[in-house]
């Protein structure tokens, strides 16, 4: 100690007071950028286990099966948790404890390398609040989904700083579409393979390139999020979005909602998938879902992609929530992991 501060008294500085502020603005500056700095959780290996849960609505076991066998095709071991063979009678796969009980037992688990959510529907917000992430943070996992997923994603990303997978979930598998390009960038994903996805353009796309950290989901769970603790910050991201079976003014509702709450003011970019299985009043709303979408980037600053695979189809490619993306939207589209 003695010659550590031999050597501080005689840095060349004017004074010891003018130090002393110096070495505490260092210390604040390496803190704040350590808990800025995102944390990727290890890729999987042959034999790695991966955790199958359901935190919201029931799954019959016939619509995992084929997920189950494809996962020890690609040399994993699929471990199931109890909301997988649920026995509920109502929507979800459990009650709110049995469901929360369920994820929290996957996510405290070191064996266990990723967890993979069944389905999504309705639920997992009603769990995000009473989740522990003490052991979660100290030996992060890859937390797997979309549709209500989105929940976990938004507040792990916010609160901790620890990328996820939005990707396709169990029933993605079924009538051989497990071979397919989407389901497949999910296991490329989860070997460590970086994404680079090229899309054609679109009439409504305004051009540009930018570079920021990925984050998004589901719009109806976006627009949930408002005032949560779970809620992104969006200055400077890429924010991507889908959703499917909403009415026109809904979707329309939504987008003026996170237009005032400021979502959109500063963004690096902007990437919409699909919006599918969209619902119409008797009395029509008047336009399209693109033209919806339309008046809201119509103006913007940044580039805007629509038509991103992405959606509650099956054109739902993998992308790493929290992680930086490169994005250029000229004669064609390139949403690119940096």
């Amino acid at each position: 100690m003695r010659l550590v501060r031999r050597r501080i008294d005689s840095f060349p500085l004017p004074n010891g007071q003018k130090l002393a502020e110096c070495l505490i603005f260092i210390f604040q500056y390496v803190f704040f950028i350590y808990h800025l700095a995102l944390k990727q959780p290890a890729f999987l290996q042959k034999g790695d286990k991966i955790g199958l849960v359901c935190p919201a609505g029931f799954m019959p076991p016939e619509k995992y099966q084929e997920c189950l066998l494809q996962l020890i095709g690609w040399g994993y071991e699929p471990v199931l948790g109890a909301t997988m063979h649920s026995q509920s009678t109502n929507y979800f796969s459990g009650t709110d404890a049995e469901r929360l009980a369920d994820l929290q037992k996957m996510m405290d688990d070191d064996s266990i390398r990723a967890i993979l959510c069944g389905r999504g529907g309705y639920g997992t917000s009603r769990l995000v609040d009473q989740l522990d992430f003490s052991r979660f943070v100290k030996k992060p996992k890859w937390i797997i989904g979309y549709s209500d997923i989105t929940a976990l994603h938004l507040h792990i990303v916010q609160q901790y700083k620890i990328a996820t997978l939005h990707a396709p979930m169990a029933a993605a598998f079924n009538e051989g579409e497990y071979a397919n390009t989407y389901v497949q960038s999910l296991r490329w994903a989860l070997e460590g393979i970086k994404a680079s996805y090229t899309v054609p353009a679109h009439t409504y796309n305004r051009v540009g390139k930018a570079e920021g950290r990925l984050i998004g989901g589901n719009l109806c769970m976006l627009a949930h999020a408002i005032g949560t603790s779970s809620a992104p910050k969006t200055k400077g991201r890429i924010l991507f979005m889908e959703d499917v079976g909403e009415y026109l003014y809904t979707l329309d509702r939504m987008m003026v909602q996170l237009q005032r709450a400021g979502w959109f003011d500063e963004l690096a970019g902007l990437v919409l998938g699909g919006f599918t299985e969209t619902k119409d009043t008797p009395r029509p709303f008047g336009k399209t879902i693109d033209e919806i979408m339309h008046y809201f980037t119509k103006d913007a600053g940044y580039p805007v992609c629509y038509g991103f695979p992405v959606s509650h189809d099956r054109e739902n490619y993998a992308l790493k929530e929290g992680v930086k993306y490169h994005l250029s939207v000229g004669t064609d589209v390139v949403l690119k992991e940096v």
